[in-house]
């Protein structure tokens, strides 16, 4: 537990504020997790912070929440190009994914164990800047900073799925799609793979 709360810390995730006048906060909960080897023995214990996302209303606390996944014959594709031309596959699991993407909603969460020291209000809650697991737009915010990004490395997107992007520059093509906070990365250009 102290380990997520020093991610949603350094990340940024909220701010401490007295709550507003007229605004309802989003209850919050803890999700514990046991990841285990292969072998079957404890590797770690996980602990994530959830808002209840079930409780937000639309068109208060959100608006959009529409994220495009890859399709799985995209993937297969894109597995078959790897081994044709014997380029390196790598697969990616994104840590703390939704906390990068940021809000654009005015959205508040109960003080979780722990923060009330942090407070001097007495009505204090947690102004959310970053998306946390369980809100209904965490996923799509997730994605529009990862493409923004993308973009801004000069990555485009297919038109045939927004989960599929590709750079090309002679000789050089790196392909990625994106699964939720999963990604899939081939490509015959180990230096961009490996800077992304």
């Amino acid at each position: 537990m102290d380990t997520e709360l020093q991610a949603l810390d350094a990340t940024k995730t909220w701010d401490i504020v007295p709550l507003p006048q007229g605004k309802n906060p989003i209850a919050y909960k803890w999700v514990y997790k046991v990841k285990c080897k292969a072998d079957g023995s404890t590797e770690r214990l996980k602990a994530r912070l959830m808002v209840k996302g079930y409780t937000q209303k639309e068109g208060v606390d959100y608006t959009e929440t529409f994220s495009p996944i890859v399709k799985l014959t995209a993937i297969r594709v894109l597995m078959t190009i790897a081994i044709k031309r014997g380029w390196p596959l790598h697969q990616l699991d994104v840590n703390n994914a939704f906390l990068h993407g940021d809000l654009h909603e005015e959205i508040y969460m109960q003080l979780a164990p722990g923060l009330q020291s942090q407070s001097p209000f007495s009505d204090a809650v947690c102004r959310l800047n970053k998306s946390l697991y369980s809100l209904k737009q965490a996923s799509r915010q997730w994605y529009a900073k990862l493409s923004e990004v993308l973009f801004q490395r000069g990555y485009t997107h297919s038109e045939n799925g927004y989960s599929l992007f590709c750079k090309k520059s002679a000789p050089s093509v790196v392909f990625l799609a994106v699964y939720v906070d999963d990604i899939l990365l081939i490509g015959n250009d180990e230096t961009e793979i490996a800077s992304l």
